[in-house]
């Protein structure tokens, strides 16, 4: 997931000062309680500047990487952490897998090779609507596999073979939305959503998320844990989510010949695969393959991500001004190195023992079942006060797993609960992640009926994921 965008508002008008009025009030209020027994000033200073840093990543005064990267000058400036041991997130083997998963991502842009998958995909299931919804979803979860970033698949391949599709069936903002796009639009948000939790690269912010669990847990959760332990609660929830949606949402067209003769003609423009393009599939199966054997041949992810990257330009697919010119990889790599060591360094100074401690007696006397539905969801029904995954995350996936664990929840259970829940929420609105806006901002489909398909396609996937997910990491061994 790419990070929130900066606010539309001029850097200068009253609401932006408002807004960092607020932050920086937050975090001097914190300061002056002042710390409690057993945590050192300089853990209170690094809690202060961190509260005030989520705060400031949901109210966004500022673009998201600059708003971190203000709390990071300020851990430096008060003299919380050494200037060194405030950027040493940015040496974060895992902030550069991102990182190049961002670079791979632009070479299969670049190439059209998404756009290729995407048409093979229309040209085989396409001629109903529901066909193309799968065909669309599809493809956004193969390029999910291994591209970090939604809003480049879901927003930069699919969207707009998905307006295409919908504008050849006469279906267009307004009286004829119905006809085609208004479905699709839903639909294909919506299977995006489940396709992020599906993987690591679902969305940048899933390795983040895989981070916070290890610190606070001890559970790692891999690549490979995090495929295996989704692919089937995913799957399920792909092939029931469009028939819902079919359902409650119907098109007026639900035949569709005509789109697979409109790929026909795409596969025929787009011509023979290019050489770039059996590059980039070299490097998208390789590098696949390569994190998902990570136990048998031992190579670091982040070296493997960077093996793909330095591939794709000895070889040319990329250039050396494509990786500089990626300011969406940049601003990821920014926000996320410096909350990378926040958390690390704030899991260092007690409090988040210290919240244990507390979360357990408020907890006595809940059997952990009952803890563990009860808080995810709260957790998942928390998004609709969020506009990112990350900062929804960030902000509260650690408390919630702390708590749930003080309950006696099994840890693998809780963690990999929450994790998935976090990426689910985003079904809810229309601001829930990065590429709600652009489904949304098509027009096809009112707030109104976009909430309300939400919510019900919210219910859908906690069935499946909440019955369906337990049973299937019980039967894999995970927990119990």
């Amino acid at each position: 997931m790419s990070p929130p965008s900066a606010t539309t508002d001029a850097p200068d008008t009253p609401s932006v000062w408002w807004r960092w009025l607020l932050i920086v009030g937050i975090a001097a209020g914190i300061l002056a309680v002042g710390a409690p027994e057993g945590i050192t000033p300089q853990g209170w200073r690094l809690f202060a500047i961190f509260i005030a840093t989520i705060v400031g990543s949901i109210l966004r005064p500022a673009p998201a990487g600059a708003v971190v990267l203000f709390g990071v000058c300020a851990i430096a400036v008060t003299g919380t952490m050494t200037p060194a041991d405030s950027l040493k997130g940015y040496s974060d083997p895992l902030v550069w897998l991102v990182l190049c998963a961002f670079f791979i991502s632009r070479g299969v842009m670049k190439t059209g090779l998404g756009e290729r998958i995407a048409y093979l995909f229309i040209r085989a299931l396409g001629r109903r609507s529901i066909g193309l919804v799968y065909a669309l979803v599809g493809t956004d979860t193969v390029l999910a596999s291994i591209l970090p970033s939604n809003s480049a698949r879901a927003g930069g391949v699919i969207f707009p073979i998905t307006r295409s599709l919908a504008h050849a069936y006469d279906s267009h903002p307004g009286v004829t939305a119905r006809r085609l796009g208004a479905y699709l639009m839903v639909a294909v948000y919506q299977c995006d959503v489940i396709a992020c939790a599906m993987f690591l690269t679902g969305q940048a912010s899933n390795v983040l998320i895989a981070r916070f669990a290890q610190e606070v847990s001890g559970v790692e959760v891999s690549y490979t844990t995090w495929m295996v332990a989704g692919i089937v609660p995913g799957i399920v929830s792909l092939l029931v989510v469009p028939l819902i949606l079919f359902r409650l949402y119907p098109p007026e067209v639900t035949h569709t010949p005509h789109a697979t003769e409109l790929a026909r003609s795409a596969l025929d423009r787009m011509g023979k695969p290019s050489r770039g393009e059996w590059m980039m599939l070299l490097v998208f199966v390789v590098v696949a393959l390569l994190w998902m054997t990570t136990r048998w041949h031992g190579i670091n992810y982040a070296v493997v991500a960077l093996l793909g990257v330095c591939f794709l330009l000895v070889t040319s697919v990329l250039e050396w001004d494509d990786v500089l010119a990626d300011r969406a990889a940049w601003d990821v790599f920014i926000w996320y190195g410096g909350l990378v060591r926040m958390a690390e360094a704030l899991g260092e100074t007690g409090i988040t023992k210290r919240f244990a401690e507390v979360a357990a007696s408020v907890t006595v006397g809940w059997a952990w079942g009952a803890a563990l539905i009860a808080l995810v969801l709260v957790y998942f029904y928390a998004h609709y006060a969020f506009a990112s995954i990350t900062a929804h995350a960030t902000a509260m996936f650690t408390p919630f797993l702390v708590v749930v664990l003080a309950a006696g929840a099994p840890p693998k259970l809780a963690v990999l609960a929450l994790a998935y829940a976090s990426n689910l929420d985003a079904a809810l609105t229309h601001y829930g992640t990065t590429t709600a806006p652009i489904y949304f901002g098509a027009r096809y489909v009112s707030q109104r009926e976009w909430w309300r398909l939400g919510l019900i396609t919210s219910l859908v996937t906690l069935a499946i994921w909440g019955i369906l997910g337990p049973l299937w990491w019980r039967l894999l061994g995970m927990w119990g």
